[in-house]
């Protein structure tokens, strides 16, 4: 009976670190072919990161040397959080450090182009010190849209994305010339459209006035950002600032990703918040009497700051706070990594184990009668 006892603490213990073995070996794999591209409704949705009146700047218009530069990226599943630019005779490129470690390789070029590549033209990592992903990517030119693939590590899938190197993050002593006011031009802009509306009423004016008013009147509910993960049920770690800081939520939080698209289920450290609001949509308490807050919100943003609002009953007169959010992609896990889920997987083994030894037991003692 002892050996029995000793048999079953050992495959309860195996169970418990059964989840993370399996997500540490999925990690550690590499995919040997890379054909797969994700299809449209993967795709997370991509920013316009081009500001009106930008022409290309190419290698011969900077001076040799290395530079800081920004990056913008067209999504926000795709976040460069440093960036060193080096020009050499005409020729760049960058070193570009992002935030996660979700991506196995990049690819100058688009998804389908990747996919029909050879594996020499694919770009790989080296981590720095602080364990973030670092590639070396050339850089056709400043102040243009780029094509930049990226290979999901966990979806075994290319991704397209646009990243833009931003000539005026240079020191002004780097380029041959000066860059044009692009603000100005935007304003220019502006006031030419007004002007050109209050000359034609009927058309241009008329019009303007129906768009703006439909639009002030109308309200659509936020929509949840995509995320290249199956549809299901994962954790992410999260973060809140805001309010008077005594309030906080669980984190790792759940993740619920459905037809694509990412929803947390927040679950605050206090029971005196009633509804919240994101974006213009309002989300009522899910949590039973007496138990913590519980929300279900649509996750508009990963690794940048999302605002909401909650409204608490703590001080006695209902009020509403703001607050922010982050979301982390990199964080993205298995479901049982959550606290209450590991405590609901001690509960049931450690029934199991009871009713099993105890019915294991009663076969024993009629098998072996004293």
């Amino acid at each position: 009976m002892l050996n029995f006892r000793k048999t079953l603490s050992f495959c309860f213990l195996l169970w418990l670190l059964l989840p993370d073995l399996t997500v540490e070996v999925k990690a550690g794999q590499a995919a040997t072919s890379y054909p797969q591209t994700a299809a449209g409704q993967e795709q997370a949705a991509q920013g316009e990161i081009v500001t009106y009146g930008m022409v290309p700047i190419y290698g011969r218009d900077v001076k040799d040397g290395t530079y800081s530069v920004e990056v913008e990226s067209s999504s926000s599943m795709f976040r460069i959080i440093q960036a060193e630019l080096t020009v050499s005779e005409g020729k760049m490129e960058a070193l570009l450090t992002l935030s996660g470690t979700g991506y196995l390789m990049l690819f100058p070029g688009t998804g389908t182009e990747a996919a029909r590549s050879s594996e020499e033209s694919y770009l790989g990592y080296e981590e720095n010190d602080q364990g973030k992903y670092v590639y070396r990517f050339p850089v056709e030119a400043l102040n243009k849209a780029l094509p930049c693939a990226a290979f999901s590590k966990r979806k075994e899938k290319w991704y397209d994305r646009n990243i833009l190197f931003d000539a005026s993050s240079l020191p002004k002593e780097a380029l041959l010339f000066q860059l044009p006011d692009y603000e100005l031009i935007e304003k220019a802009l502006k006031a030419w459209e007004k002007n050109a509306s209050q000359e034609n009423p009927t058309a241009s004016s008329g019009t303007q006035i129906e768009t703006s008013a439909s639009t002030e009147n109308s309200q659509v509910p936020p929509t949840p950002i995509l995320i290249d993960q199956e549809d299901g049920e994962y954790s992410i770690e999260a973060s809140l600032s805001g309010g008077s800081g005594k309030s906080g939520i669980l984190s790792p939080t759940l993740l619920i990703v459905r037809e694509g698209r990412a929803y947390a289920r927040l679950q605050w450290s206090s029971p005196n918040y009633d509804y919240m609001i994101v974006g213009n949509e309002k989300y009522l308490n899910l949590a039973q009497e007496g138990g913590n807050s519980l929300f279900e919100i649509p996750i508009l943003l990963m690794d940048e700051e999302m605002s909401v609002i909650a409204d608490t009953t703590a001080m006695g007169t209902p009020h509403e706070v703001s607050y922010r959010l982050i979301f982390y992609s990199d964080s993205i896990g298995s479901k049982g990594q959550m606290p209450q889920e590991a405590a609901k997987r001690v509960v049931i083994m450690a029934l199991i184990i009871i009713v099993g030894g105890g019915i294991l037991n009663h076969i024993w003692k009629k098998k072996n009668p004293s």
